[in-house]
């Protein structure tokens, strides 16, 4: 297990090193300066040129790159010119020096995703860890909504099918999969938060976190978490009741369960002690998918409904440039994806003894 583990933390770090390569240079082709970006528009040669030193915009596109990379790595090499761009300045890395040879310190460090574009002096990873928390309560929740009612009715509908209740059930997934998000965000939006506003008492826009009129308080807003979460989980909703109910049928063919059936078993003690547990890998499969993907950000859901997320945050970012938002955005995603994918891979040893053999 434990080869195995270090085998895909392997393919992960070499998976994240093809990733920052790819942004990197995909985002540094586009046209415009970054300095002028910083400085919005500011055409004073001698400060854009301060700032071009500063950030290392002035060097040679791989040799930027290679700074990109050091920054990134929890072991660094840092040069002993201050006006060097990978010197040790005080507040820029949060770095403990480890040895010095020649003229270059080998240090200890969290990765430094850099400084955002438009929020002067702010910390890309100072605006994902504002964002991502909330992102993270959103794709939680609309996950456990889909997980609880997909396993649900997954089960009922394998347990009566063909009959009107399966075929019920089938439409209205097969319906929560065809609709686009964008398009239920603004339905639910409009229908719960001001058609029947008076009733739910739900609002159109709103982020789990408000302030009061006065500027002083802030309060959680749990209601406001409502619509969003359950848009976001329609769709992973439908896959989950379409996977559960096609895996329950492919496990009752099995002969252990003609065995429990003949035994005399009732059908929720088969359901339960036989079948529920080989029929989620399937499951296991489509929730790790969508789950990272809400992680990634829920982009139009938390942009329409105003959640501040890591979604509306990488819109934010797109509209007005800002580069570092953007790429050190896309490597968290990345990030996450990568970490999930191997919990899945160990989720299965534990759900599939075969597999935790192999």
């Amino acid at each position: 297990m434990i080869s195995y583990i270090i085998k895909k933390i392997g393919y992960a770090i070499g998976t994240l090193i093809g990733v920052v390569t790819v942004i990197f240079f995909l985002f540094n082709v586009l046209p415009g300066d970054p300095a002028r970006m910083m400085l919005d528009q500011n055409e004073d040669p001698e400060q854009l040129a301060i700032v071009r030193a500063k950030y290392g915009f002035d060097q040679p596109i791989f040799k930027q790159y290679l700074y990109y990379l050091n920054d990134l790595s929890p072991i660094s090499f840092h040069a002993s010119e201050p006006n060097n761009y990978t010197y040790l300045t005080p507040g820029k890395y949060h770095a403990t020096a480890l040895v010095t040879i020649a003229k270059t310190t080998v240090a200890i460090k969290s990765p430094y995703l850099r400084e955002s574009f438009q929020k002067t002096g702010k910390r890309v990873t100072d605006v994902i860890g504002e964002t991502l928390p909330n992102t993270f309560v959103l794709a939680v929740s609309a996950i456990t909504i889909a997980i609880i009612l997909g396993i649900f009715f997954g089960i009922i509908s394998a347990q009566m099918r063909d009959t009107w209740v399966d075929k019920t059930i089938q439409i209205i997934s097969t319906l929560g999969m065809s609709v686009p998000s964008f398009f239920s965000a603004i339905l639910f939006a409009w229908l719960f938060g001001f058609v029947l506003h008076e009733y739910t008492n739900l609002n159109m826009t709103g982020s789990l976190y408000a302030m009061d009129d006065f500027g002083e308080n802030i309060t959680i807003q749990w209601k406001n978490l409502i619509l969003p979460a359950l848009v976001l989980g329609i769709r992973p909703l439908a896959v989950v009741i379409q996977l559960m109910r096609n895996s329950l049928l492919e496990v009752y063919n099995q002969e252990y369960i003609r065995t429990a059936k003949a035994k005399g078993l009732p059908p929720y003690q088969i359901i339960k002690k036989h079948a529920l547990k080989n029929a989620l890998n399937p499951v296991v499969t489509a929730v790790s998918g969508w789950f990272a993907s809400m992680l990634a950000g829920a982009v139009f859901v938390e942009y329409i409904f105003g959640w501040n997320g890591l979604g509306k945050e990488i819109v934010d970012a797109l509209n007005t440039l800002d580069l570092p938002i953007i790429m050190g955005a896309v490597l968290v995603i990345a990030t996450l994806f990568v970490v999930i994918n191997i919990f899945v891979d160990l989720i299965y040893g534990w759900l599939d003894p075969k597999i935790r053999l192999s």
